[in-house]
């Protein structure tokens, strides 16, 4: 008796995987569970095993083609007590007749609502234990499409649906599909919208609007964040002997990230197709807290004006931006970097988000008192410590060279007279 070797549901929202060895052949005596073939998903190597012992009597599968979840791949020959046994008799029968499904009339449904969907295979009932092959499919008629995982697949109708309201696909993050793989469909979208109608609204702020849309663009990067604690007191000691008007931590921050990226510019460049575009000018911003959202004035050639002569400018963009009233020339172009000081809100560690032109962000948490090894008096000595935190798009940077530049800013505030 014949029965198929099916390609398994090999994650939450694994819709199809690419053969990538094939390491069995025709007339091969096969055991339960044994490897027969590797494939790759978008997130892993996997292997796909046999459900039963038997001898391999035909091989389908291709080396380097995509298959969905449930397509035959191969025939196993086995026992008929075998096959009896753990009650596979069914698979021999049509896969349409398995599913209960017509193939026609799912190819015409799912062009009927997705138009860009080419004819796709029938697929088979699948089942990950052999001694239940009742089990429920995990993906009901056909596949999402290739290259596509779960919700994150909008069809042309909902998508034209969703620009008719002004909505993004982020607005639909708290919707469950029921579709294929996952998908939400009109029908999820327009329950969802319904139930939104019986809650308690009120409108957005356009300047929460724009914050929200700026960090929606962001996040269509890989983002990472690296941390590391730096001392302070170098810093707290030099500001205290400094004359009015005193520089703030920020203003440290900013100087000494600025001086850091000037030394290798690409560290602050953009990705741009297949080139890095290094920054013409060391311009860095800064978030201030304004209604309802957040500013970034910039302060440009930042590495080419020393620490004292930064105070007034500084000071003057922070209180333009409260009012929001900032100059243009502080705002655009927008800087290559920014710094933010989530500690003057008692925030001791975060992973702030790069704004969507720029590639980092540098973060100061909350200062606090630690203790710290003296070696010269070989005691323990306590110390104002705070979290550095660099957030970054990894596309440019590993951990290593962030980590780098991390350490290298934190050298810098252990200096501030060079500042």
């Amino acid at each position: 008796m014949r029965i198929p070797i099916l390609m398994p549901q090999l994650g939450e929202s694994i819709a199809e995987a690419t053969v990538k060895e094939i390491k069995i052949e025709v007339g091969q005596i096969v055991e339960t569970d044994e490897e027969v073939l590797e494939v790759e998903t978008e997130k892993a190597i996997m292997e796909v095993t046999t459900p039963c012992p038997g001898k391999i009597v035909e091989v389908l599968a291709e080396v380097d083609v995509s298959y969905p979840v449930g397509s035959t791949l191969g025939y196993l020959e086995v026992d008929e007590s075998i096959a009896n046994k753990i009650n596979i008799n069914r698979l021999e029968q049509d896969p349409a007749e398995v599913q209960n499904t017509n193939p026609d009339e799912i190819n015409s449904n799912f062009k009927k609502e997705d138009d860009l969907v080419s004819e796709s295979r029938t697929l088979q009932t699948t089942s990950d234990n052999p001694n239940n092959p009742e089990v429920t499919p995990t993906i009901r008629g056909l596949p999402v499409p290739a290259r596509a995982s779960g919700a994150t697949y909008i069809s042309p109708r909902l998508r034209a649906r969703m620009q008719e309201l002004g909505l993004n696909a982020a607005d639909l993050a708290g919707i469950a599909g029921t579709g294929a793989g996952g998908r939400v469909t009109v029908e999820d979208f327009e329950s969802f919208m319904h139930d939104l109608e019986t809650k308690k609204t009120s409108a957005a702020s356009p300047m929460r609007i724009a914050v929200a849309d700026s960090m929606r663009r962001s996040w269509t990067r890989p983002l990472a964040t690296v941390g590391s604690p730096v001392c302070l007191e170098n810093l707290l000691l030099h500001r205290k002997e400094s004359s009015l008007p005193k520089p703030g931590p920020t203003l440290y921050a900013i100087r000494a990230l600025s001086i850091a990226l000037s030394e290798r510019t690409a560290t602050a460049g953009r990705l741009v197709g297949n080139q890095i575009i290094h920054p013409s000018s060391i311009d860095i911003g800064f978030a201030v807290e304004v209604d309802d959202g957040v500013l970034v004035p910039v302060i440009r050639n930042v590495d080419q004006i020393p620490l004292k002569d930064l105070v007034e400018q500084y000071s003057a963009l922070v209180e333009s931006a409260k009012k929001r009233r900032l100059p243009k020339e502080a705002s655009t172009p927008p800087g290559i970097a920014t710094v933010t000081n989530f500690g003057s809100f008692g925030i001791v560690w975060a992973t702030p988000i790069p704004l969507p032109e720029q590639n980092l962000v540098l973060g100061l948490g909350h200062g606090k008192k630690k203790p710290q090894w003296d070696a010269e008096s070989s005691s323990w000595k306590p110390v104002i410590e705070a979290e550095l935190t660099l957030s970054f798009d990894h596309r440019i940077l590993d951990g290593g060279g962030a980590g780098r530049l991390l350490t290298r800013i934190a050298e810098l505030l252990q200096k501030p007279r060079d500042l």
